[in-house]
Formats: structure tokens, C-alpha cells, sequence
């Protein structure tokens, strides 16, 4: 029997993985074999994260603070997951923010602080670990994680930064797909829907957006815990093969309508 998602041996970055979404999308990875590269800027959490991977699982985790927006500070991560692992094969891009303002009130410090971090620090860890690994071994599966706001705009949360944001990281994913297909590297975006973190969990809960879930969503709900899992799963094992410079919404049909 084929088990089309064996990652075993194989080793995963993936950043913003101290809670929600990114801890999930590990759990996943390690689940199939896969070891992980903890990465964000709170080493205690990534410490429990990595902690909690390897007695779950049975992988080796290797937690790393790393600030996005530091283009030495990540130089460093990809240096040091070379030195302990030899190897990186699956790039999960997850560490972002959100600004929500009405666009004529947003200030040139959150626009610049949100590019910097959503789009311009997807870049810097995708080209660090395509350089230092993945164009080398001639292999790759880069994820970013960008979202359904980045495909449309929105009027219940005004986020003009976000969406520019995470429209550009759509299209960097083409961009850096057509770059570096000869390498064999597949470069793609998952785009979520409404999906509950520490960080959306309060706005989620809210009267306004629970009745907005059931107009602007065709399933009329949020998503689960899990539901993105498997999504990168796919994009992140020899499955998915044929497939780069996609941008997959996982967003209860939100895109369709």
C-alpha cells in the first residue's frame, strides 16, 4: 500500500510556529515523518512547540528564534538547520501579521510594517533557503501561506495593508515558480479562509462576523482545526509533483461567490 504523503527523513522550516496555524501544519508534517525546523521570535513557545513534536511524534525538532524581518537573523536559521540536518526539503512560509484600519486612517509605519513582514519576509526566508539548500539538492516544495484576502478585497475588516500584502505574496509565488522550476523546486500559495487563532479568535467570536459567515460562506462556517493540514500536506510531499505556482484557497468556498 502507497502512502502517497510520506515525509519520512525528510526536514521542514516552517515560520510563525509558535501557535495556532503553524503549529498545526507541523503537527501535520511530523505526523507523516517529517522533522521540523521550530521557527519565530518567542524561544520559549517554539521550545515547547519542538518539545511537544518530538515526544508526539517521534521526529527530531529543532527550535530557532528568528526574526522575518532581519535578513541576517534568518541567514542564520538556514545556516544553522544546514548544520544540524544537511538538508531542507519542504519551506513553510506562515509568519505574518494584520493590520485592520480604515485605509485613510493606516499610517506609513503599519503599511511598511505589514509588507515587510507578509511579503518581503516570505521572500527573504524562501531566497536564503532556495540558495543555501534546495537549489543545490536540485529539490523543493515552498509553501506560503498568503490568504483568501489576498485574491479579493473585503468590507467588514479594512485591511488595505493585508490585502496588498498577501496579493503580493500570491503572485511572488508565480514568480519565484516560473524562476525556479529548473531546479526542481515547486513553489505554491495556500490561501485560508476564516480560520480560528489566538489572533482571530475574538473578532471570529463576534455576533457581526458569525452572521457574515453564514451570508458570505457557502459551507456557513469557519474552518476547523485541521482543515488546512491537509492542504499542505499535498503541497509538501512528492504527491504534488506537477503542481507549482498555484494559489489554493481553503476558504469555505468564500472566493467563489
Amino acid at each position: 500500500m502507497k502512502n502517497y504523503f510520506d515525509l519520512k527523513g525528510q526536514v521542514a522550516i516552517v515560520t510563525g510556529c509558535s501557535t495556532g496555524l503553524g503549529v498545526q501544519m507541523a503537527k501535520a508534517l511530523a505526523n507523516q515523518g517529517a522533522n521540523i525546523v521550530v521557527v519565530a521570535r518567542r524561544q520559549q513557545l517554539i521550545e515547547e512547540v519542538a518539545s511537544e513534536l518530538e515526544k508526539e511524534f517521534g521526529v527530531e525538532a529543532l527550535p530557532i528564534r528568528c526574526d522575518i524581518t532581519d535578513t541576517e537573523s534568518v541567514n542564520a536559521m538556514v545556516d544553522k538547520t544546514m548544520e544540524r540536518f544537511g538538508r531542507i526539503d519542504i519551506l513553510i512560509n506562515n509568519a505574518g501579521t494584520g493590520a485592520v484600519a480604515p485605509a485613510e486612517d493606516i499610517t506609513d509605519e503599519q503599511f511598511n510594517n505589514e509588507i515587510n513582514i507578509d511579503l518581503f519576509g516570505s521572500f527573504r526566508v524562501a531566497r536564503a533557503v532556495a540558495k543555501k539548500a534546495m537549489i543545490p539538492a536540485k529539490y523543493g516544495r515552498i509553501i506560503n501561506i498568503a490568504s483568501m484576502y489576498g485574491l479579493v478585497g473585503n468590507k467588514v475588516a479594512p485591511a488595505s495593508p493585508y490585502h496588498a500584502a498577501k496579493g503580493g505574496v500570491v503572485n511572488l509565488t508565480r514568480g519565484l515558480a516560473a524562476e525556479w522550476g529548473k531546479y526542481n523546486i515547486t513553489v505554491n500559495s495556500i490561501c485560508p479562509g476564516y480560520f480560528y487563532s489566538p489572533l482571530t479568535k475574538e473578532t471570529l467570536d463576534s455576533d457581526f462576523f458569525q452572521q457574515n459567515a453564514q451570508t458570505m460562506i457557502p459551507l456557513s462556517r469557519y474552518g476547523n482545526e485541521g482543515e488546512l493540514d491537509t492542504a499542505a500536506l499535498f503541497l509538501a510531499s512528492p504527491a504534488s509533483t506537477y503542481v507549482t505556482g498555484i494559489a489554493l484557497p481553503v476558504d469555505g468556498g468564500y472566493t467563489s461567490m
